[in-house]
């Protein structure tokens, strides 16, 4: 009973409730493969040795558990219950039943003798369980999440002047909102993703200095359509409906468009830079990794010991993204030159350094590492000398531009 729940909580989110603009025939890998790995579980579990029964009834129960208290309960809590939270808290619950099942059956089978070096093999067998849990349970919960995140919420616009309400249709169908505020200068930076968060003050400095501001939301996020991915697998698209509408205004000159990016947006951007060279010149932040591909060129002891993590989360998202993993940005990068990358990163955040490595290090590249920010938190760590950084990249790539 609790996998029936868990699998009707599957077939809630793929295929009776989608996300807008899509439909559940782009649901039939993400919702038909887990549905049918419960259904096996469920036909096989009365067959099984104890011991197996139980560890997949935990293995199951916790996935279910964490991923429906990351999702729809988070979301219940915040914003109140809508659309698939209910059958969301409704697997929650089952995940703790199938665990508690586990549980039972793990005490019910175990052996009744004393002897010393049974306990030693049950702690060895513990202790070894809980580092698969983390290493396999928590990459695939990871890959959940990233294609579930709940959406999140549009602020008031605070860009200082007037700006235009924008709605931008990608090239698979989906529409995108956005703000858009007239150039001063002909050149104009899209910054991506834009309506949320703290970048609306990056938006604010390009602005004061002339620049024409595109700020929209990326696919399943903010008012979005489409369904969410916060590794940004599909990103890319929506860069380049904001690209074509820059390219097609009438203040902007096609040949003066740049990006700014942070985080997964940095990551997209360099990406889409790789792709065409619409995108003139690119700031990305706290640019990290996308797969696990990526994630293998962090340092040692982390690149071998959360491999097992990041390729499960990799292979996850994949299933539930209904696509296959992009190329790895170490790789794409070495496409963008000789077209400018300002490239800025916190302590600790060691990939962005790679790429600017495996692009040759150009000359006309730049690397800054902010002292004394976190992630993505340049702008707030050093607000003055962020903007003449920025804005002086700017100038540079897009002002002088032919």
């Amino acid at each position: 009973m609790a996998i029936a729940v868990i699998g009707l909580h599957y077939a809630d989110v793929a295929f009776l409730q989608p996300e807008p603009g899509v439909s559940a025939g782009d649901h039939l890998v993400s919702g038909l493969v887990p549905i049918g790995l419960l259904a096996a579980l469920a036909v096989a579990y009365p067959h099984m040795r104890a011991g197996l029964r139980a560890t997949l009834a935990i293995f199951v129960g916790l996935f279910a558990l964490v991923t429906g208290m990351a999702t729809s309960v988070v979301h219940m809590i915040g914003e109140g219950p809508s659309g698939v939270d209910y059958t969301g808290v409704l697997a929650t619950a089952a995940g703790s039943v199938l665990m508690g099942a586990g549980a039972v059956t793990l005490w019910r089978s175990r052996k009744l003798d004393r002897k010393a070096w049974r306990y030693g093999r049950r702690a060895l067998i513990g202790i070894a369980g809980s580092l698969v849990a983390l290493q396999v349970v928590g990459g695939a919960a990871l890959g959940y999440y990233a294609t579930h995140r709940p959406e999140s919420a549009v602020g008031e616009p605070s860009l200082g002047v007037a700006h235009e309400d924008v709605t931008l249709t990608t090239s698979d169908g989906l529409e995108l909102d956005g703000w858009y505020v007239p150039s001063r200068n002909r050149a104009a930076v899209l910054v991506f993703p834009g309506r949320s968060g703290n970048k609306q003050q990056h938006a604010r400095n390009l602005i004061a200095h002339g620049y024409g501001v595109l700020l929209i939301d990326n696919r399943g996020q903010g008012e979005a359509e489409g369904d969410p991915n916060s590794f940004g697998w599909d990103d890319e698209t929506d860069v380049n409906a904001g690209l074509d509408f820059l390219g097609n205004r009438t203040d902007v000159d096609a040949n003066r468009i740049g990006g700014l990016g942070l985080s997964v947006g940095g990551e997209t951007l360099l990406e889409t830079a790789a792709h065409t060279d619409r995108l003139r010149a690119v700031v990305s932040e706290g640019a990290g990794g996308r797969t696990w591909r990526e994630d293998h060129e962090m340092p040692h002891p982390i690149r071998w010991y959360g491999l097992p993590f990041f390729a499960m989360a990799s292979a996850t998202t994949s299933l539930f993204a209904n696509t296959l993993p992009p190329d790895s940005l170490k790789d794409l990068v070495k496409d963008i030159p000789p077209r400018p990358v300002f490239l800025i990163h916190a302590k600790g955040e060691t990939l962005t350094p790679v790429y600017f490595r495996s692009a040759g290090s150009p000359e006309n590249w730049a690397l800054w590492q902010v002292p004394g920010a976190k992630h993505v938190g340049g702008l707030e760590a050093r607000p003055e000398e962020y903007e003449r950084r920025v804005t002086a990249f700017f100038d540079r790539a897009l002002l002088k531009a032919t």
